[in-house]
């Protein structure tokens, strides 16, 4: 039998490392990649970069098109349904809902490690225009309207190392008005506002909205966004 220790101590994949990288790589870009474009993000060989992008596309984590360019695949979205599955469930109606009212795209956002993951979004229906939020896009925690307010309802030793003063009270501010804002952090001219979202069994969440105008006030929104959080957390037993 081995023990945990021998085993964390023994060393990681390389080949997985990658492979993980570049779903991560995909996620974050706003449109389709050549293998060339994958391998310089890679920083590996064209070679290695295209015997990674065959095999995951075997197993249909990534998908190319006729130009070759790659993306995710179908496959993600799969298994990406399986985290935080009654989560996402019970937040899904409330995005649509929110995204209908305030005409913004709207999105559950959750913590991973020292990184703000969008889980699930929706985009108004009746916009003229809209911000798209995709799933599985990530962004340090320590920017954005929906990290300081998952931060918000943390312990301060539970935050990453090296937040700054400013972002302090920026936190502080956003747990007693029990909303965050922010403006040109994650996005240039984007703005968002966020709340926290706390559900027995699970790691804090956030409800937010990403728009680029709106004659509503951030406290308008925030108040739209409170009353789905509490109907997500009652739905979940609190």
């Amino acid at each position: 039998m081995i023990d945990s220790a021998a085993k964390s101590a023994g060393p990681a994949s390389q080949t997985l490392s990658r492979g993980i990288r570049i779903l991560e790589i995909l996620a974050d870009a706003p449109d389709p990649l050549a293998i060339d474009d994958v391998a310089r993000r890679l920083e590996v060989h064209r070679s290695i970069a295209y015997r990674l992008v065959r095999t995951l596309e075997d197993h249909g984590l990534i998908t190319r098109d006729g130009a070759g360019r790659v993306s995710l695949g179908a496959r993600m979205a799969a298994l990406a349904a399986g985290v935080a599955h009654d989560l996402q469930a019970e937040a899904l109606p409330e995005l649509t809902r929110l995204a209908s009212e305030l005409r913004m795209t709207c999105f559950l956002a959750v913590r991973d490690r020292d990184e703000c993951v969008t889980l699930s979004s929706v985009e108004p229906r009746a916009a003229v225009a809209s911000v798209a939020q995709r799933p599985g896009s990530r962004h340090p925690i320590l920017v954005g309207a929906p990290g300081k307010a998952i931060l918000s309802v943390l312990a301060p030793n539970d935050w990453p190392a090296g937040v700054a003063s400013e972002l302090h009270a920026a936190v502080s501010d956003a747990a007693t008005r029990g909303f965050a804002t922010s403006h040109d952090e994650v996005i240039p001219s984007l703005c968002s506002v966020a709340v926290p979202l706390v559900v027995r069994g699970q790691g804090p969440a956030a409800l937010a909205v990403v728009y680029l105008a709106t004659e509503l006030a951030p406290e308008e929104i925030a108040t739209h966004l409170a009353r789905s959080a509490t109907a997500i957390r009652e739905a979940l037993g609190g």
